[in-house]
């Protein structure tokens, strides 16, 4: 798990990779809470999300935001963020230029950022949103929602109510074929306190099932 250090729009971003050996093998790309609360790449749900998708045979990178840790810049509410993403998702693909599957993670306010790169990026095969803060943001870009993916909240989340969130995946319209599934964990609260190995229980689940379906579809796609 290299330390290493990507070129932003803003400076360079402070990041963690893993590679895997075979260029055909999926790349997945892992964002971080909010950096004014303390989100950082460190984050106990975000190493977890990262470690289940290395355990797939996934290369996957994770990266602080402009200005958390040693990432140059400075916090810009969502534009800048953004940018960062893109950035670092150009710099996993030309890492792995043959990989037959992409995917896209986020934990709190970087599910927010992780949806707003989905809709511009529609090589992206999947995603998983951990307490994405429906209540607090406005995903009402996701018109259609172009890949299929997973929700996650916490049963006691006093940050994000369940609640919001099902609403959200209620109110997403989806292109035909795409489905958003939710999942709420019980007992949990906003960072899964003692949850930990529940959740990367429900995201390898997750997971191993849509990847499956993915190679079926890019099998007969070809």
């Amino acid at each position: 798990m290299p330390e290493i250090m990507i070129n932003g729009p803003a400076g360079r971003l402070e990041a963690r990779y893993h590679h895997e050996g075979r260029s055909e093998n999926p790349i997945a790309l892992i964002l971080h809470p909010h950096p004014q609360f303390g989100g950082t790449m460190n984050n106990q749900i975000v190493y977890h999300l990262y470690y289940t998708f290395t355990e797939r045979g996934f290369s996957v990178l994770r990266f602080n935001f402009r200005g958390v840790g040693r990432s140059q810049g400075y916090f810009d509410n969502g534009p800048g963020e953004l940018a960062d993403a893109a950035s670092a998702l150009d710099w996993l693909q030309l890492q792995n230029v043959d990989s037959r599957s992409c995917w896209i993670a986020g934990v709190s306010f970087g599910t927010w950022i992780a949806m707003q790169l989905l809709m511009r990026r529609p090589e992206i095969d999947g995603f998983i949103c951990v307490a994405p803060p429906a209540n607090l943001y406005d995903y009402s870009f996701l018109a259609p929602c172009p890949s299929s993916g997973l929700l996650i909240s916490g049963e006691r989340d006093k940050v994000v109510p369940s609640a919001a969130v099902e609403e959200m995946s209620r109110k997403t319209k989806t292109q035909k074929g795409i489905k958003i599934e939710h999942t709420i964990i019980p007992g949990a609260g906003h960072f899964f306190e003692d949850k930990n190995e529940d959740l990367k229980q429900i995201v390898g689940d997750y997971v191993d099932k849509r990847m499956i379906e993915i190679e079926k579809a890019k099998r007969e796609a070809e």
